[in-house]
């Protein structure tokens, strides 16, 4: 059930698991309502030079009044100096100029699925050169489907997906979903599992049925001695060289057969990586799987660097060789096994149709799971900070440039109430030309 889901008949049982300040929409308000509330590090750099700027205007202010009065230019025209000193000076637009930008960036990256956790986000993004992307579930649908059973000799191919779609039921990995879903669509009802472990990076191993069956990786297969016969391992070579994935089944010491299934890229990587490339961004394809697929799935989307056959454990490590090779990277990914390498990137970006855990240790989350997100995320952010700089720059030039005409005479406190007014309207109204953001 999904919301504003109306029940025109019956009766509808409905178990809430998260509600109130626990749900994902009011998590996503709490991430823009953060950002919108933080400071990048530009505005804590204005905020120090305004520190010592505002003492110096009012030394301005009094030394202009002390040299009109000294000069004998009478005490109404050194008061009118002193005042249109201190009213062209006020700084209105020093403070509105990040808040603003930030507010209206943050609100239509929010509309447009694109939720940015702070305003240090900013800077990031206009720093990295190299985006990492993880293959499953980001450039890829991540909905495997089982495609091909290769079986050894004598063996049935109901009895090996029975047992071996019984095991993959109790895990939760993309291909162990796949092969559970197409076992059961192909047998039926599958049987229990007992002592189910997940080796990780490896496969599955459990005992179905009294069998102590392996699923996963043939060398997962080869530590308990059950090498694949030649057969399965043409199967194997086969699977990888078409870009599929292929699993081995054994159990009772023997390999029994060679499972594959596919995973289809999704229609706009190949848009997304382009648009990336065209920010200036470096993509590099990081994936568990065999280098074959890996290489399938590059070739399809415009992808040159490939680090294939990569366990989740390792993908932090990865990351950290790019960072040491003096790359800024940014990490697209969507599940758990990717959390600690978008912490360790310089710019963590997670699919928002992935786990929570990659959620939280992003920078941006993408509430789709379009590619094109990403790419729309990274300039929209950094059209927030250009704004930023943008409203900066002309807030401490406008004040600057009107200063000394005020200290000498040259401008009536009125017009210069207006013009000072004016500064604040131009910050604001250049913050606003980000609601435009396509």
């Amino acid at each position: 059930m999904t919301g504003a889901t109306v029940n025109a008949g019956g009766r509808l049982l409905v178990r809430a698991t998260r509600v109130g300040s626990d749900t994902r929409l009011a998590r996503m308000a709490r991430l823009v309502e953060d950002a919108q509330n933080g400071k990048a590090r530009i505005q804590r750099l204005a905020d120090r030079i305004s520190g010592v700027f505002v003492p110096v205007v009012i030394a301005l202010a009094v030394g202009t009044l002390g040299y009109w009065l000294g000069t004998g230019g009478g005490a109404g025209a050194a008061f009118t100096a002193a005042v249109a000193v201190l009213i062209i000076a006020c700084p209105c637009a020093l403070g509105l100029a990040t808040p603003t930008a930030l507010m209206v960036g943050t609100g239509r990256g929010a509309q447009l699925g694109i939720l940015i956790k702070g305003p240090e986000v900013l800077e990031s993004t206009r720093r990295v050169d190299t985006v990492v992307l993880d293959k499953t579930g980001t450039v890829t649908e991540g909905a495997m489907t089982l495609v091909g059973v290769h079986l050894a000799d004598g063996e049935d191919e109901t009895e090996v997906l029975r047992l071996a779609g019984a095991l993959e039921h109790a895990s939760e990995h993309p291909i162990a979903r796949a092969v559970a879903r197409g076992a059961a669509e192909r047998v039926g009802e599958l049987p229990a599992v007992e002592d189910f472990a997940g080796l990780e990076g490896l496969g599955v191993q459990g005992v179905v049925d009294g069998h102590a069956v392996l699923v996963g990786r043939p060398a997962l297969l080869a530590e308990w001695s059950q090498h694949l016969p030649a057969d399965l391992e043409e199967a194997l070579t086969a699977a990888q060289a078409a870009g599929r994935t292929a699993v081995a089944v054994g159990w009772d010491g023997r390999a029994r057969a060679v499972l594959t299934v596919a995973d289809t890229v999704k229609p706009t990587s190949a848009e997304a990586i382009r648009r990336l490339r065209a920010l200036g961004l470096r993509p590099v394809l990081l994936t568990g799987d065999n280098e074959s697929v890996a290489r399938s799935v590059a070739a399809e989307v415009g992808i040159d660097e490939v680090i294939a056959g990569v366990l989740p454990a390792d993908k932090v490590d990865v990351v950290k060789r790019l960072q040491s090779e003096g790359r800024s990277v940014a990490m697209v990914g969507d599940g758990v096994n990717d959390a600690a390498a978008l912490a360790q990137a310089d710019l963590g970006l997670a699919m928002g149709t992935g786990t929570d855990a990659a959620i939280e240790a992003s920078d941006l989350t993408l509430v789709r799971g379009d590619l094109r997100v990403a790419a729309d995320a990274i300039r929209l952010s950094r059209r927030t900070l250009a704004t930023i700089r943008g409203n900066l720059f002309w807030a401490f030039a406008y004040n600057v440039a009107a200063l000394p005409l005020a200290a000498l005479g040259l401008l009536n406190p009125m017009i210069a109430g207006a013009a000072m007014a004016f500064s604040s309207v131009f910050v604001v109204g250049n913050s606003l030309r980000l609601r435009g953001f396509r």
